[in-house]
Parts: C-alpha cells; structure tokens; sequence
C-alpha cells in the first residue's frame, strides 16, 4: 500500500488539513499489506511519510522524549517536505503521576526540543485518561503542567465528561491551547463529541474507534479493534471538519483503531472524501 508519492496537506475552506494515524510502527501493519513484507521497524518511519503527511508519535508516551531520536527520525523524513509531527506526552506526567513531575517536563522539553526546532512540530499531545476528572487537584495541576509546558505548541485531550463545561473551553482559549475534539465509543460518562476550536492555529481530531464492549477490557487490541464506515466517515467529511477548518488555519486527524492496520484504511478513505469535497 505504501508508494513513491509525496503526500501533501490539502486545503479546506482555508485551512491547511492532513491526515495519518496515531504511531507507525506496527508489525501487523505488515500483515495488512501497508508495509512491505520483511520491512524492519528502523525504515517504517520512512515507508510511512511516502503515504501521509503527517504522524502522531506513540513512543513518546511509554518512554520519554529523547533528542537523539528525534534527530534520527529527522533524518528518515528529511527528504519528504513538509512532513509534521504531533508527539504524546509521556504518561508519567499524565497517567502516572508523580512529584517529580516538574522534572519531567523539563526534561520532556529537551528531548522534544529537535522536533521543535526543524519546524517539524504541530503539537504536543496530553492524553489524560478517563481515570482523569476534573476535581479541584485535578484542575490545578492541570493548570501547572500547561504552564510548565509553555514554550511547546499544546493539544489537551480529555476522555471523561467532567471536563466537558464551558470553563474549560474558555480557559483552554485565552491560552491558546487546542481543546481535541475526540471520536470514540458510545460508553457512559465517555467525553463527548465537541466539535469546539480554542486555537486559531490548529483543531485536532481523534479517531479512536467506536468498540464500546472491548473500551474497557484493558486488551489495547480489543479496545482498538474498529472499522470505520464510510457513513461514518462522511458524517465527518460532510459538515463536522469543514466547519472546524473554517475557524482555524491548520487542522489534523488522526486514527487511533491501529488494529490489522484499520487506521491507515480509514485514514486514506478519509482522505480521498475530504479530496472530493475540497
């Protein structure tokens, strides 16, 4: 499935929108026939960017943030112009909390900092799970942590509803922070669907599938495990992304259903609807 071509962002009602998938080095995907077989996961990087345009990178989130990878995975798309990158945060600053979690950050900086600096990076993503509610702590370290993340470009995604009140939105806006619209099961107290923008510089949508018996299974294969219809898909297309784009300059959408490879068919469906529509 992977060719030659350059893949480049399209334009929607002005804004500059790209679509891929959350993480790229995903050995089924061979299996699926996206990768060639026998495709090594030091080269998935560079087979990846002749697709899509743009990654959000996983590794970020299990490990932290290193300069020398970042460099590394420069270099694997440094001949596919305007090739972006959005990268999680790294889950002991949002699942596993910890107090040296101002250290971490710090450090998280650093280790981004290469992305950064080659104008690579679209965002920073902090992920917080549905655990994460908006209780009082909650909302002060919340408050913190965007503080001390303050020079990176940011994109907050929350999965529980509490957070779903309009303090928030406003909050998020007057920093110029991307509220990220999320896509996901029908599960109670799940965040809804806000098809909000907080920042003039980018809207981020999530796709995470609509598995709502395996969300809960702690199986990340059975909680991944969907397809999108195209039905579904054109309830996107159709009127929800081009009524983001119209309030934003930049735009990105990511899936996250990984599973046998669903996301990159998904996401190259999306994109040919998107490509009609535009």
């Amino acid at each position: 499935m992977t060719g030659t071509r350059q893949p480049t962002a399209m334009q929607v009602k002005g804004c500059e929108l790209a679509i891929g998938t959350s993480g790229f080095s995903y050995p089924e995907w061979i299996d699926s026939g996206f990768y060639p077989e026998k495709t090594k996961s030091g080269h998935m990087l560079k087979l990846y960017s002749q697709a899509f345009s743009v990654v959000e990178l996983n590794y970020t989130w299990y490990q932290m943030a290193r300069p020398e990878i970042m460099e590394r995975m420069l270099l694997q798309v440094e001949n596919t112009e305007n090739f972006m990158f959005t990268a999680k945060l790294t889950r002991t600053m949002t699942h596993e909390i910890g107090n040296n979690w101002p250290e971490l950050a710090r450090t998280y900086i650093q280790g981004i900092t290469p992305l950064l600096t080659a104008g690579r990076l679209l965002a920073v993503l902090i992920q917080f799970p549905f655990s994460f509610h908006r209780t009082g702590n909650n909302r002060q370290y919340l408050a913190r942590l965007l503080d001390s993340l303050h020079p990176l470009p940011l994109a907050v995604e929350f999965r529980h509803r509490s957070w779903a009140v309009q303090s928030v939105v406003t909050g998020l806006r007057e920093r110029g922070i991307t509220l990220v619209t999320v896509d996901g099961p029908s599960v109670a107290d799940f965040f809804p669907v806000l098809e909000t923008v907080t920042s003039s510089t980018l809207f981020y949508l999530r796709l995470h599938g609509r598995n709502s018996a395996g969300w809960f299974s702690g199986n990340m294969h059975r909680q991944f495990d969907y397809s999108y219809s195209e039905q579904e898909l054109r309830a996107w297309t159709d009127k929800k992304i081009p009524a983001m784009a119209e309030q934003c300059r930049r735009g990105v959408i990511f899936f996250n259903n990984h599973v046998a490879g669903q996301a990159v068919s998904n996401a190259l469906t999306m994109n040919g609807l998107l490509q009609q529509a535009a």
